[in-house]
């Protein structure tokens, strides 16, 4: 059996504003508009698409063709319990102690002014734990900076 791709799928309020805040912290950037269109508004334009629907969805992809595509779409109702599924975001491999968490408190010092929300600090037991943050999404899904 061959290696599959993988889509990560949100559900969300706002597609458009989650897009941009994972782009910031994974480095990733919208993915461009179909061939034939400058802007996803000319595409939307084109295709009868009204005002309201769209900020329905949004994808977005790592330019280096790596990771995973992230795909946002708009769903009515709220987020309601704490996420069965979460993205640790590797900002700190093979750092350890403080070195580790000095990486990991700069990358939350530069997506809280994103809308990104701390949860909690799990500092290093020096034997099975290495340390990491808790964190919450402008929408609050949980993430960890690790």
């Amino acid at each position: 059996m061959s290696v599959r791709g993988v889509q990560v799928t949100v559900d969300c309020a706002r597609p458009g504003v989650l897009a941009a805040f994972w782009c910031e912290v994974l480095g990733y950037r919208i993915d461009p508009p179909p061939p034939g269109f400058d802007t996803w508004d000319a595409a939307l334009d084109a295709w009868g698409v009204p005002e309201a629907d769209r900020d329905s969805r949004s994808a977005a992809s790592d330019p280096a063709g790596v990771g995973p595509r992230l795909f946002f779409q708009r769903v009515p109702e709220d987020k309601q319990t704490k996420n069965r599924l979460h993205l640790d975001v590797r900002v700190a491999p093979g750092l350890t102690g403080e070195e580790r968490m000095a990486a990991l408190e700069a990358d939350h010092d530069r997506l809280v002014p994103l809308g990104a929300q701390r949860v909690r600090r799990v500092d290093p037991d020096g034997a099975t734990e290495a340390g990491f943050i808790v964190m919450l999404d402008p929408e609050g899904n949980e993430f960890c900076l690790d």
